[in-house]
């Protein structure tokens, strides 16, 4: 294992800069992920860490030693593709065993280490399968094995899971997290799904037009976000957004305020009638609403806004009633209008 340090770290191409200097220090053991949307210098990143992209100015530390200039055979990295990239010529056992393709050891450890894998991933009865028997998830631990029986100083993970559908997505993330508990392996995963990124990181990384925004915890990012982006980015639903002013200790709505006022789906709670509390309230129209089981989900038009709420009871409200939502002293989230950076709770 070992500890990754990105310092100034950029990546141009002609005179476009597609990572612009960031900085972050991954400890030993460490659970990274970075997220963020297309574009904006992740998986440039996680390759500029592998050395499959020539890092164009900064410092790349693995471990003790600076790599800028090393080949990725010689990073004691494995990584895993989006694609799996695995031979569909080979066998399960075959494909794992590539991995070690230039390594030193002798058969019967080979033979140890894929056996090691086969059981840690659930692979056993299936080491002598070809990779069209297997399904999606199959082959993506046998792409996993494959990087597992190089024992690397840290993992590489490239939208893994993408090629997935919803159920397999979820079993492989908790498959995966169990699987860096048990190694504990330095790992490195990006990926443009925040679910996947709070549910499986020590520490988030938030990026955006090849800047570092945020770099903290999943409850970090959640509750104290530093802008208006990150904001909206992790959480799902995404945070409502509506223009506001300040009023004495309290906000309220305003079309001309200097403040935006976000709360959350799940904190806003919406009622078929006008309550009495002192609580953030909105008044709006439905839209659409999407039944959840436990909860429906209330899409409302607020004065121009649209604004996600949530209803607890069983009753499912009527397209194009009206609604009224309301949210607890010190679920929002107040926001600079005109920077979007963060100011605090209310």
């Amino acid at each position: 294992m070992a500890t990754i340090e990105l310092e100034k770290l950029v990546k141009r191409y002609g005179k476009v800069e597609a990572v612009k200097g960031i900085d972050l220090s991954i400890a030993d053991g460490e659970f990274v992920v970075f997220v963020g949307p297309s574009g904006c210098g992740k998986s440039t990143t996680l390759r500029m860490i592998a050395g499959l992209e020539e890092i164009s100015d900064g410092t790349l530390k693995i471990g003790d030693a600076v790599v800028n200039q090393r080949e990725p055979k010689q990073r004691n990295i494995a990584m895993v593709f989006q694609n799996y990239a695995i031979y569909p010529h080979m066998t399960v056992r075959q494909n794992i065993d590539f991995g070690l393709y230039t390594s030193k050891l002798s058969k019967a450890e080979k033979d140890k280490r894929i056996e090691e894998a086969g059981k840690i991933l659930g692979l056993e009865a299936l080491l002598d399968r070809r990779p069209a028997a297997l399904s999606g998830g199959q082959r993506q631990r046998v792409a996993i094995g494959r990087a597992m029986v190089r024992d690397p100083a840290a993992f590489l993970f490239d939208e893994p899971l993408s090629n997935l559908d919803a159920q397999l997505r979820s079993q492989m993330r908790i498959e995966i997290k169990r699987l860096h508990q048990r190694l504990k392996t330095t790992t490195v995963y990006v990926t443009h799904d925040q679910i996947e990124a709070m549910t499986m990181a020590d520490r988030i990384v938030v990026m955006k037009d090849g800047n570092i925004l945020q770099v903290g915890t999943p409850s970090e990012l959640y509750e104290s976000p530093v802008d208006v982006f990150t904001a909206r980015f992790i959480g799902s639903p995404s945070m409502n957004l509506v223009r506001g002013r300040r009023n004495g200790s309290g906000v309220d709505m305003a079309s001309a305020g200097d403040i935006l006022i976000g709360v959350r789906p799940h904190d806003l709670i919406a009622h078929a009638k006008t309550v009495d509390s002192d609580g953030f309230r909105l008044t709006g129209t439905v839209t659409a609403v999407e039944p959840l089981g436990p909860e429906t989900l209330v899409h409302l038009d607020i004065a121009g806004a649209s604004v996600i709420a949530t209803a607890r009871d069983k009753s499912i409200p009527a397209v194009g009633s009206e609604f009224t939502c309301e949210a607890a002293p010190g679920s929002l989230y107040l926001f600079d209008a005109s920077t979007e950076k963060f100011l605090g709770r209310s």
